[in-house]
């Protein structure tokens, strides 16, 4: 990259990160030419060109400001200039588009032949056979009645209390949050993610245009203190975590701790988005955010991709009372109305008579798995953070500080995706560690790949 590309870079990316809004007036030449150490004719010359481009005006006498226009988004240009490895739209888009004969320890879901393939086959000929306007036409904006009373069933065995006018059925998972994020979140505020976390947190964020710090995970939850001093300090307007089963680490919220975060939480006035997609696979259940908080300030959402079918889509959100309309606004005017079919199947599939002992078997399966993949792992120097009492994922440290970006660089051209650490970490702190999903390591050739990239 020359010199001009980059000024250009930078005033780009910051353009993107919205630390410069329309209207703002860039530094000056010379400024600029002392910030970088290049001479002023180059910094005049990037400034040309970015005015060519029409990402920057020129005023006579008064100097150089963003266009009133923003540019165009570009996700893989905001944030720091990583190496693709380590991009969470880099990992998602290497685990859906490769082969099917490739090897995916890296990715966030079972096999198919885990999953409740017979329930979801028995509920499509049960709703294929149903009135046709579920088949044909628009859901309401709430959705499927029948699931949501059921999920607040469901709910309630967690200690949510949650009636079903409060719950909303979605197409996924990923656009509850991003409803939730359409409706709570302005360019430029700032939100709480945990260290390390889902990496399609991060990317999603980088879309809302919004600053993200992150609080250090432990064993037992996010660190209180570290919590603490990033409310005083930067006083966000959401905090999004994992319930039951933390991705990318395994572990679990211990009860104190949820305690100690909701009472910050709520002194701070934060909102707190609580995803609990992994509910189904706990052994013992976890506290809720949401159970404690009452559905306050507490946004809990799920879905159903990690269990029945990442093909039929559906999730929901569990909202406070007063933001259920202002959500079904924002539903209505990004999706219209919603199907019907996903959610009428996924009704079929949970109130099916096998749900239960499936999901009994696939606690075994995991736990076998989990039992096998760790000595595997650990011969080859790999150590998990902690061994998780349930769930698919081990957070692992490679030997002698082995970078992970480069390690999973190396096995892709041998077939195999990974997930690296710094894809979930806001710091960047994590280049050692590498997210193991047990469900999709039986084969020998993960660990034959592996070791040879090892040595």
């Amino acid at each position: 990259m020359t010199k001009i590309e980059i000024i250009m870079a930078d005033v780009r990316a910051k353009i993107a990160t919205v630390t410069y809004l329309p209207g703002t007036r860039l530094p000056s030449v010379r400024a600029t030419a002392k910030h970088h150490g290049f001479s002023p004719s180059t910094v005049v010359e990037a400034y040309e060109r970015l005015q060519t481009d029409g990402i920057i005006v020129s005023r006579p006498g008064a100097g150089f400001y963003v266009c009133d226009i923003i540019a165009p988004l570009s996700l893989a240009a905001i944030g720091p200039n990583l190496d693709r490895a380590v991009d969470p739209l880099w990992v998602s888009r290497q685990s859906l588009e490769t082969t099917s004969e490739a090897l995916k320890p890296g990715c966030g879901w079972l096999p198919p032949d885990w999953l409740y393939a017979e329930g979801m086959r028995r509920g499509l000929r049960y709703v294929a056979k149903a009135d046709t306007s579920v088949i044909s036409e628009y859901a309401s904006p709430l959705g499927l009645l029948e699931l949501r009373q059921l999920l607040t069933r469901r709910m309630a065995g967690l200690g949510i209390e949650a009636k079903p006018a409060q719950v909303i059925l979605t197409e996924s998972g990923t656009q509850s949050i991003d409803l939730i994020f359409r409706f709570l979140l302005m360019p430029g505020d700032t939100v709480v993610v945990d260290d390390p976390c889902y990496f399609n947190f991060h990317a999603l964020l980088r879309a809302h245009r919004v600053n993200v710090v992150g609080v250090p995970y432990t064993p037992t939850g996010p660190d209180v203190d570290a919590f603490a001093s990033v409310l005083n300090e930067h006083k966000p307007r959401l905090y999004i975590t994992n319930a039951a089963i933390h991705n990318p680490t395994g572990a679990t919220l211990a009860p104190a701790t949820a305690y100690r975060v909701l009472q910050l939480a709520q002194a701070a006035g934060l909102y707190i988005i609580e995803d609990d997609i992994f509910a189904d696979f706990e052994t013992t259940p976890a506290p809720r955010l949401a159970a404690l908080d009452g559905l306050s300030k507490v946004f809990y959402i799920g879905s159903f991709s990690k269990t029945l079918s990442a093909s039929m889509r559906c999730g929901y959100i569990a909202a406070p009372n007063e933001w259920v309309e202002h959500l079904l606004d924002l539903k209505i005017a990004t999706g219209f109305g919603g199907g019907q079919l996903a959610a009428a199947v996924v009704l079929s599939a949970l109130t099916d008579s096998g749900y239960r002992k499936h999901m009994a078997a696939l606690h075994t399966r995991l736990a076998r798995a989990r039992a096998q993949t760790v000595p595997r792992l650990t011969k080859l120097g790999i150590v998990p953070w902690l061994i998780p009492q349930a769930g698919m994922f081990l957070w692992c440290k490679l030997p002698d500080s082995r970078s992970a970006a480069a390690l999973a660089n190396h096995c892709l051209s041998k077939g195999v995706v990974l997930a690296p650490g710094n894809t979930f970490s806001q710091s960047k702190n994590a280049e050692s560690f590498m997210r193991f999903n047990v469900a999709q390591a039986n084969d020998a050739k993960i660990f034959e790949v592996l070791a040879q990239a090892l040595n």
